[in-house]
């Protein structure tokens, strides 16, 4: 069974509290594109990140607002900015980079002591998904794509399951231009 290959960019996932400090009191999320998962979508709002060696500007916000700040970045991003970004799943930012945040638009900042990580790649799946996978949530596997001759194998894959989900994998950028894998990509859990 096979399920498409998505390239996850760089993007900021903020809580309401710190995109009302970046923003404006009251500022809200509007919806530039939904994304595949469920619920999901980039905002029209971008902000810049900055680093001890550089700024990335125009990165987009993720919605809807989150209950943790937390901004990912590819391998190469991080070199950029020269930041010590962690390979972590979402959500786990304890203990990792900080970084800076600010709105080019006003000029607010939001300085995270903790938060910016390279995101770990990973496959979203429901319950029924991972039943007919024979897999569980947290499972390690690795995902074959690309057709004959030309296969490649994304090992140290991590399973994430849950009924909000869509079957989907996530890889970043790095490994999306690494792997040469331009226009619609699928691949398969290979054991």
């Amino acid at each position: 069974m096979k399920f498409i290959v998505e390239t996850s960019a760089r993007h900021i996932h903020l809580t309401q509290e710190a995109l009302e400090k970046l923003c404006g009191e009251g500022y809200q999320l509007t919806i530039k594109k939904e994304l595949s998962q469920p619920g999901q979508f980039a905002s029209n709002t971008k902000l810049d990140l900055v680093g001890p060696k550089n700024t990335i500007r125009g990165v987009s916000i993720l919605g809807p607002v989150r209950k943790e700040n937390q901004v990912e970045v590819s391998a190469t991003d991080a070199r950029t900015l020269g930041v010590k970004a962690p390979v972590r799943e979402s959500g786990d930012v304890a203990g990792s980079a900080p970084i800076k945040i600010v709105n080019p638009e006003n000029g607010n900042e939001l300085d995270l002591t903790e938060g910016c990580i390279i995101a770990k790649r990973h496959i979203h799946m429901t319950p029924e998904d991972a039943e007919a996978f024979g897999v569980k949530n947290g499972d390690i596997v690795s995902v074959a794509t690309g057709g004959e001759g030309r296969k490649i194998v994304f090992g140290d894959t991590v399973v994430r399951v849950s009924p909000k989900y869509k079957l989907a994998m996530h890889i970043d950028t790095d490994e999306s231009n690494a792997g040469n894998c331009f226009g619609e990509m699928y691949g398969e859990i290979v054991k």
